[in-house]
């Protein structure tokens, strides 16, 4: 069961992709066009001289302004198209907080920064690539939680509803006779069959 907790809780270096490519502010977008092809990604991180990364260029970003402004990517610096400030997550976190980040910010990637030093990037892309794996992860998880709690009610597991006699709320019914009953109206029941 603790394998379960701790697989059901994915952290960003778990699906993050690692090294991040990088590329010097200075550098013309075609040499980020160019790496972005070499190596099959759809962005670059952008960095200062001393490797500080301080922004990020995406395929969108050289669409938008180069392409379709109808710049020659090698008249044009990475620094001036670059996305600033760069959004982080540290890879301890989950990745459900890496996509709440996402979501909030409208972005689809996070760099992934740890002890100050650029360790990956993490993209929704990465994060839905992991999603069916999680989906049955919780519903393996869900299912042993269901046996065990039915093992412990002898064969009758809580659910939680409207009472099937007396109408109110309860997070603690039972099945009795074809009726879902609240642990007062079991004990009425029980109590007038004595």
């Amino acid at each position: 069961m603790a394998a379960l907790e701790i697989r059901s809780r994915m952290l960003v270096k778990d699906v993050m992709s690692s090294p991040a490519v990088t590329v010097n502010k200075d550098e013309p977008v075609s040499k980020v066009a160019q790496l972005m092809e070499k190596h099959k990604i759809g962005c670059i991180i952008i960095s200062t001289e001393d490797e500080k990364p301080i922004g990020i260029i995406t395929e969108r970003d050289v669409v938008e302004r180069v392409v379709a402004k109808n710049i020659l990517p090698s008249e044009i610096t990475a620094k001036q198209i670059m996305s600033t400030p760069l959004v982080t997550v540290n890879p301890e976190e989950t990745i459900s907080d890496a996509a709440r980040k996402m979501s909030l910010l409208n972005i689809r990637r996070l760099a992934v920064m740890h002890k100050g030093k650029l360790a990956g990037v993490i993209s929704s892309k990465d994060i839905l690539a992991v999603t069916p794996e999680l989906i049955e992860i919780i519903q393996e998880k869900a299912r042993i939680e269901n046996q065990n709690m039915t093992e412990e009610n002898e064969g009758s597991p809580l659910s939680t509803g409207y009472c099937d006699n007396c109408g109110e709320w309860s997070d603690n019914l039972k099945e009795v006779e074809g009726n879902f009953l609240c642990e007062d109206c079991r004990s009425e029941i029980s109590g007038s069959e004595t």
